[in-house]
């Protein structure tokens, strides 16, 4: 049998054989690497943070300077063309001379509204002319002018209130026509006037805000005939006051705003009947007045 044949382990130059009576060196567990994970050669590299340039943000400082520069000259380039330019002329107007009441000097002939007549507006006359005629066989009870404090204390709980709220909304004038018929019905028309429509617009929504609640009318009303429903409304009171000895009385009330003017409107009848479309007709022909 023949005995295989070993073949020694080339070694290169300058290696040296290993002593066979030398044991293996032992890592020092002091100064040994810590183990980590294990790159893995085939996921892509983690690049490095990219060196800071220096003088980058001072670039950028310098950059959004000079556009902020840019646009402020050049505003103020086309502010200073557009002052030496001459002024474009306006186009034409339709109407060349417009016809205006010439001036005239006081006299025993002239009057407020004479003087004023450039800027007179329908509303600075009369104001008892906007008022509707009281009815053939009606019994005018009043017709006229008042004041506001007469009319809070004929008509509100609390006078002192309802007058400082009427001089808080700058009131102007109130003219009033009241009227009864056959001593059943009795119906009262005043035109509040204010010297802006602010102030009718504030007076006549407070005073409907609270028509709905049950110790007034107690229900929402009904809107007056050609008359937009934010404009004016008119209210039957739903249920009749009683009082033990005296007839039941059924009241109704209409209100609505026409520029600086309100129409106010209150209706009672005697037996306890109202007939809302007859009233609604009412509120309907004085708002045609004003």
């Amino acid at each position: 049998m023949e005995h295989e044949q070993t073949i020694p382990e080339q070694r290169k130059e300058g290696d040296t054989a290993p002593d066979a009576d030398t044991p293996d060196p032992v890592a020092d567990p002091a100064t040994a690497p810590i183990p980590g994970p294990v790159a893995d050669p085939v996921a892509d590299p983690v690049p490095a943070a990219p060196p800071r340039r220096r003088g980058s943000r001072r670039t950028t400082l310098l950059i959004a300077g000079a556009a902020v520069l840019g646009v402020l000259a050049g505003t103020i380039t086309g502010y200073a063309v557009q002052y030496h330019r001459a002024p474009t002329p306006l186009a034409p107007l339709a109407q060349q001379r417009i016809d205006t009441p010439a001036p005239r000097a006081v006299n025993e002939s002239t009057s407020r509204r004479s003087i004023n007549v450039n800027r007179w507006h329908k509303t600075d006359e009369d104001l008892g002319k906007m008022l509707l005629e009281a009815p053939g066989g009606a019994k005018v009870l009043f017709s006229g002018y008042e004041s506001p404090d007469e009319y809070a204390a004929d008509f509100f709980e609390r006078p002192d209130l309802a007058l400082g709220s009427m001089v808080g909304r700058d009131v102007k004038r109130i003219v009033s026509l009241n009227w009864s018929e056959d001593d059943h019905n009795l119906v009262e028309i005043r035109l509040i006037q204010f010297r802006n429509r602010s102030g009718a617009a504030s007076f006549q929504q407070g005073q409907s805000e609270y028509m709905s609640d049950k110790k007034f009318a107690g229900n929402s009303g009904a809107d007056i005939p050609g008359v937009p429903s934010d404009f004016g409304h008119t209210w039957v009171d739903s249920e009749a006051h009683e009082k033990p000895g005296y007839y039941p009385i059924r009241g109704a009330r209409a209100l609505a705003r026409r520029g600086d003017i309100v129409m106010d409107i209150h209706y009672s009848n005697k037996r306890g009947s109202v007939d809302a479309s007859t009233f609604a007709d009412l509120a309907k022909r004085q708002m045609e007045r004003l």
